[in-house]
């Protein structure tokens, strides 16, 4: 069985994790994409390896330069993430496909550098008010992080077409219901929509 890749990328607040959680809960022949970041662990819960690979800017840049990176990002000045070959290759290893829960420019580099054995997916709310209220709902957002927030939505949303398919999340049970028919047709018949298909 040759392996394949599964891409969800979305805005923040629109309900990607959840989705991608989901699917791993019940598809046992899935295994989740770890990324690598600089980042420090936040309290205790964090793992390395589990939640991510907690690497130093130093090893960061060390890697990419030995071009162990499939994608990566300075996602802040001095914050870097990305995805390593080896992961990927880990998560093949066990006979399963690869899951992604990736930003969108990261999702785009690994559609682009995997081709038909990827499926990439972009998740959105059907509106910006309803992702609003959402960001708002989860307590943790300023006025000032949320309007930074709200203008990455706009730059990110200007991507979506060149997913795969568009997947509107406006109902949880439902899109849990569409995801998992897509990772379905792709795996079982090779079949990926046309591109930009919104469902």
């Amino acid at each position: 069985m040759e392996g394949k890749l599964i891409i969800f990328s979305a805005p923040s607040g629109s309900g990607k994790t959840t989705i991608v959680r989901h699917l791993l809960q019940t598809n046992s022949n899935l295994g989740f994409s770890i990324s690598a970041c600089t980042r420090d662990r936040r309290g205790r819960s964090e793992q390395n390896g589990k939640d991510y690979y907690f690497l130093s800017p130093e090893e960061f840049k060390e890697r990419i330069d030995n071009h162990e990176f499939v994608e990566w990002e300075e996602v802040y000045v001095g914050a870097f993430y990305g995805t390593l070959k080896s992961e990927i290759e880990r998560v093949w290893s066990t006979g399963k496909h690869v899951l992604f829960d990736v930003d969108v420019k990261g999702g785009l580099k690994l559609k682009e550098y995997y081709g038909d054995r990827a499926l990439a997916i972009f998740v959105k709310v059907p509106d910006e008010e309803t992702l609003k209220q959402r960001l708002m709902a989860r307590g943790t957002e300023t006025e000032d992080s949320l309007s930074k927030r709200l203008f990455k939505v706009h730059f990110e949303m200007s991507f979506q077409d060149q997913f795969d398919v568009i997947l509107v999340n406006d109902n949880l049970e439902e899109a849990f219901t569409k995801a998992q028919k897509l990772v379905d047709e792709f795996l079982q018949e090779d079949k990926i929509p046309a591109q930009a298909t919104v469902i």
